[in-house]
């Protein structure tokens, strides 16, 4: 691996500010099918419906990237994609419940 430079995005998804960094040739190879590096972390934190640390590393393919609309559009794409599932629901409720203990 060549040294990759890091794009760097934030979004608020679901009232989560996520920070993105992204670099499209993560090998260095100037293919077509690059290997990309994406690199999503909750900024307080909390759980994602990719994460449940808040965090996550993920390699794909650059033009998977590029096809979604880029890596904000294709991680937003990723979190919906998993948001609908019982687990996530669950998580969710209880991130904006409001407990005494």
């Amino acid at each position: 691996m060549k040294d990759c430079i890091y794009q760097s995005y934030r979004l608020e998804w679901r009232e989560l500010e996520i920070e993105v960094r992204y670099c499209p040739d993560w090998l260095g190879s100037n293919e077509k099918y690059a290997t990309a590096h994406i690199e999503v972390e909750s900024v307080c934190r909390s759980p994602l419906p990719i994460t449940e640390t808040g965090y996550v590393s993920h390699f794909t393919i650059a033009e998977l990237v590029e096809a979604e609309g880029g890596p904000v559009s294709f991680v937003e794409a990723w979190l919906n994609a998993l948001a609908g599932k019982k687990a996530w629901k669950d998580t969710e409720v209880r991130r904006r419940q409001y407990s005494l203990f």
